[in-house]
């Protein structure tokens, strides 16, 4: 599937000979994503908690002989955009007139749904809803009247289970079949605003969206609108429907804006009340409890540190340990690297192309056994493990968890869904900042992931290593990257200018994970590792081999030596992981691993270097990605300040070990 950033929507979008654009448009986790693989047969990141889909995704459907195209637009709680994935969202109907919106809703939250239809009704714009989770709906005792519902809005109403595939038929019928019809809902927002939206509207030219929509965007005080005003109209024009704005607001005393969404909630909350019925809850359900204990400040850290060992045991002993020794040193050490050695003798005469191939950094003998011996068995089961607590609901609940503790670093608990992505992709993590309202929060956050949050590879190789040593080698390992992320989120929060943004978040309830969907997400991201470290750990092996011949190596060597050896108390050859560690953060760490297994680090060595190593420098796609969100040089700053507290935090824990002469 093509990813594309919404200001090069004209590259790559398959418009012509026929094409309709269809919007897929909704609230943060809703089962949006899952619908679009579903409708296109394309895989999108499915995940059980807000925040995923920040990039448009966009795929081709056929539905009896018509052609549509499918644009899954980021989550939204609003089309006056608080973020810049709302902003992205509001833009698309803005610039790109869809031929139908197809708003996925939650069907156990019909009267959030029903704000973000009502806007899309003011905006002109047809629409088909799909009222998704009408299972974790009827477990909650909701029964909606989906026939009343249909004669309220006056547009098709579908129901669907995602997850299960139900109603989903019906909905492709919908698409194809129904005449698009803009939802007949109509809202007076008093005199006095009603006045002022004709007044903006008489200045505003025709567009994709209503001008009625547009006015009250206007006078509701949208900022992000202002690129688009500046592009369609004078500044003198602009200057006027600004003294508007200021007349109205001084007319009415509170906010307009708030007084447009309180009506707007008003409204869906008369739709509600005609269409929904509300059963007692059914009780006792295992699910519930789970859920429930989850979130409480005592069951809540007994339920966190049961999944911790469960990961410890399922990606650490048996993914790092069983997993690794068959495949490193059976297959490859007994079978393949032997027949590749052979093979490459026997054909390349040469000596220095021998090596470069099959030698101490060779690209088959390093390389390789490094990419698919050492991190894909790892990554593989952190995968699987990542995807079952993403699909269960777990998530949300560690950011309800997680939220006093990221208050200390000046953030919200809604930082804790970047955070956690970062244990997937770091590079994908940076991206998803944007779900945080403030440029204060993005940079704190974008910051933290650099520093101090390992991607599933690299903590795969670190849970493998610890698990060779200790309980308490995990332990001195956690507490000390949470203690520097804790200490220097602190002083970021006072040293970054801005305040701290609200925090809300939808939780969804506690639900056994799809085989289906742990299956494909897993496939889809083991795929994805493959394509993006296999080259890269080619490109990592080749400049040490290179280096190596040069004898530069062994100069870095020597002068990294007083770092390395005499602050953090590491053989001098562990340079070399450190090195390639800014190819792949995983790269470097199976460096160590290889080392750990040679005996060459001592269990103290180990665990400072993986502290050490945890810290240190994001790897090259991260940074790439960061120099993308926040600029080269917010990003460079970051970096400079990045490489000596990892030194730092490495030596300090070096000191403490070997002072107190600490046991592992």
């Amino acid at each position: 599937m093509h990813r594309h950033r919404h200001r090069h929507r004209d590259k790559g979008y398959k418009t012509g000979s026929g094409y309709q654009r269809i919007a897929l448009i909704g609230n943060p986790n809703v089962g949006k994503s899952i619908i679009f693989g579903l409708l296109t047969g394309k895989y999108a990141a499915v995940s059980n908690y807000p925040g995923t889909t920040v990039e448009v995704f966009h795929g081709n459907i056929t539905l009896d002989g018509k052609k549509f195209l499918l644009v899954d637009t980021p989550g939204v709680n609003s089309l006056i955009p608080m973020s810049e994935d709302e902003r992205v969202t509001r833009d698309i109907l803005l610039s790109e007139k869809p031929s139908l919106v197809l708003q996925v809703g939650d069907a156990k939250n019909l009267k959030r749904t029903l704000l973000l239809t009502i806007q899309l009704a003011e905006m002109g714009l047809p629409v088909i809803l799909d009222l998704n989770m009408e299972d974790e709906a009827r477990d909650r005792g909701i029964i909606i009247d989906t026939k009343k519902l249909k004669e309220v809005l006056g547009v098709e109403v579908v129901g669907t289970i995602a997850p299960e595939r139900k109603g989903i038929k019906t909905l492709k019928a919908a698409i194809s079949q129904q005449i698009p019809k803009v939802p007949q809902i109509k809202i007076h927002y008093g005199s006095v605003i009603e006045d002022y939206i004709e007044r903006v509207a008489s200045y505003l030219p025709e567009t994709n969206i209503s001008k009625r929509s547009l006015a009250l965007m206007i006078l509701s005080g949208d900022e992000s609108l202002r690129g688009w005003l500046n592009a369609n109209l004078e500044e003198a024009t602009i200057q006027k429907l600004e003294d508007l704005r200021d007349e109205c607001q001084k007319k009415v005393k509170r906010p307009v804006g708030l007084i447009v969404n309180e009506i707007r909630f008003k409204k869906a909350g008369e739709i509600t009340n005609m269409v929904m019925k509300k059963s007692p809850q059914k009780g006792g359900s295992l699910s519930v409890y789970i859920g429930r204990a989850s979130m409480h400040p005592f069951w809540g850290l007994l339920v966190l540190l049961l999944v911790l060992y469960g990961l410890y045991e399922f990606v650490g002993v048996f993914g790092a340990g069983i997993l690794v020794d068959f495949l490193e040193e059976t297959i490859f050490g007994k079978y393949l690297n032997p027949m590749f050695i052979k093979t490459i003798e026997a054909i390349i005469p040469v000596k220095f192309l021998q090596e470069m191939f099959v030698g101490q950094y060779g690209l088959i003998t390093m390389a390789l056994t490094y990419a698919i011996g050492i991190i894909l068995p790892i990554t593989t089961t952190f995968f699987i493990a990542f995807s079952i607590l993403e699909d269960s609901g777990y998530l949300p609940r560690l950011a309800i968890m997680s939220n006093r503790v990221f208050n200390i670093m000046g953030l919200s608990g809604k930082a804790v869904l970047p955070m956690v992505l970062g244990l997937g992709c770091g590079t994908m993590a940076v991206m998803t900042t944007r779900i945080l309202e403030s440029r204060r929060d993005r940079i704190i956050a974008t910051f933290l992931l650099a520093l101090a949050v390992p991607c599933s590879a690299q903590l795969g190789v670190i849970l493998g290593m610890l698990s060779a040593l200790s309980a308490k080698a995990l332990a001195i390992w956690l507490f000390s990257v949470l203690g520097v992320l804790l200490f220097v989120g602190y002083l970021a929060s006072k040293i970054v200018p801005g305040e701290q943004s609200e925090f809300f978040l939808e939780i969804p309830p506690i639900r056994m994970p799809s085989i289906s969907n742990v299956t494909v997400k897993t496939a889809g991201r083991a795929v994805w590792y493959l394509k993006e470290a296999v080259p890269l750990f080619m490109l990592g092996t080749f400049i040490l081999f290179v280096l190596d011949k040069l004898k530069i190596l062994g100069v870095i060597e020597k002068i990294t030596s007083p770092v390395v050896v005499g602050v953090l108390g590491l053989p001098a050859k562990t340079t070399e992981a450190f090195l390639i560690g800014f190819f792949r953060r995983d790269y470097g760490a199976a460096g160590l691993f290889a080392m750990a297994q040679d005996g060459l680090l001592t269990p103290v060595q180990t665990v400072v270097s993986l502290v050490t190593i945890t810290l240190f420098v994001p790897c090259l796609a991260h940074f790439l990605m960061m120099i993308k969100e926040r600029g080269l040089r917010m990003s460079l700053t970051m970096l400079a300040i990045i490489i000596p507290v990892a030194v730092l935090a490495g030596g300090v824990l070096n000191w403490i070990l070997r002072t107190f002469d600490i046991n592992i």
